[in-house]
């Protein structure tokens, strides 16, 4: 219930008003809130009923001003719309709750202008640390973030250099097994789709995608880039129709795609002009999230433990706390996943 004072508008209760309703001091309710173990149980249990009764809430903004820190995480993640993100953030989440704390998600969609309004507004916010999968790993303002007190920590990227912890899946060797997979089906002439001059991570997945090619004897030549705006459904439509137009001859009769977004995209396409999948076109993606093996030809995709990518990120985050910490650049391992988009 709200508390109202004789000729005053209602009021939200306070600590002093359930304090005055179970007759205790302010300081018992203190202890019932943030030390309960110092409180006998019947006391602390007079004390919950009249929060209860008078609907009491408390008030973590107060509590935050008087620490000078939140108890909130946030993860400024590079793209909202790709699930790869949100199941990075779902790992974030389970750290976050295990140590009692929230998580506030930003979407920087790739614009350095947001993300670098995001990073002030939750700099000046005083969260407890900053999770980011940044459009620049090595952006100067990281570090000024970082060096004003705020802990920051890389995610999907690695850095230049150790001013912060990072944890990131190798791209390189990702990209490398998926051509190397369709190598081994017999494929010599592979497409490659995706923005590969703008985002590093598509940037690595393409390196390892033409060590697998020269591993196997064959040139740089092999790979067709076919070079998107961004990492969507729509993008992979699009790489599609411009993949069936090209003359038979030249035509790939592959393709590894950035993300599986851009997979699914291209697999729309082929159903839409009656290409088959994979005997007039294999198709591998990236990411291996949970539309990939639910597609109507189930996509061989290389895996990112993305879970345990958000989980670890979040566990380093709360170490920076501890004395004598350390910042470090763990690397997951990717595999590949194989099912029906590839398999003749």
């Amino acid at each position: 219930m709200t508390v109202q004072e004789s000729g005053a508008e209602p009021r939200t209760a306070g600590m002093k008003d359930v304090a005055a309703a179970a007759g205790v001091s302010l300081g018992t309710v203190s202890n019932v809130l943030n030390r309960p173990d110092r409180v006998s149980p019947a006391t602390r249990a007079k004390v919950e009923t009249a929060m209860a009764e008078l609907r009491f809430v408390r008030n973590e903004s107060a509590r935050q001003l008087r620490a000078g820190r939140s108890r909130v995480l946030a993860y400024v993640m590079l793209d909202g719309s790709n699930p790869f993100f949100t199941d990075v953030a779902a790992g974030m989440e389970d750290a976050a709750d295990a140590g009692d704390l929230s998580l506030f998600l930003c979407n920087s969609a790739h614009q350095p202008s947001r993300e670098a309004a995001y990073l002030g507004r939750l700099e000046q916010q005083r969260v407890q640390g900053i999770l980011i999968t940044p459009v620049d790993p090595d952006a100067p303002l990281l570090g000024e973030i970082a060096h004003r007190g705020t802990p920051v920590v890389v995610v999907d990227r690695t850095p230049g250099g150790t001013t912060h912890c990072s944890v990131a899946v190798d791209d390189v060797y990702g990209g490398e097994i998926a051509v190397r997979h369709l190598v081994e089906q017999g494929h010599d002439r592979i497409a490659f789709i995706g923005n590969h001059t703008t985002v590093g991570q598509v940037r690595d997945r393409r390196l390892g995608a033409l060590r697998a090619l020269k591993a196997a004897g064959l040139g740089p030549d092999r790979l067709v880039d076919l070079t998107t705006t961004a990492l969507t459904v729509a993008d992979g439509r699009g790489a599609g129709e411009r993949l069936a137009g090209l003359p038979a001859a030249v035509r790939p009769t592959a393709a590894f795609c950035a993300n599986d977004l851009v997979a699914l995209g291209l697999l729309q396409t082929c159903a839409n002009l009656r290409m088959r999948v994979p005997e007039d076109l294999a198709i591998v993606g990236y990411d291996d999230i949970e539309f990939a093996a639910a597609a109507a030809v189930p996509l061989t995709s290389v895996r990112q433990p993305r879970r345990r990518l958000g989980r670890t990120a979040a566990e380093l985050l709360l170490a920076e706390a501890e004395p004598g910490h350390e910042h470090r650049q763990v690397v997951f391992t990717p595999e590949l996943v194989v099912r029906a988009s590839t398999l003749r």
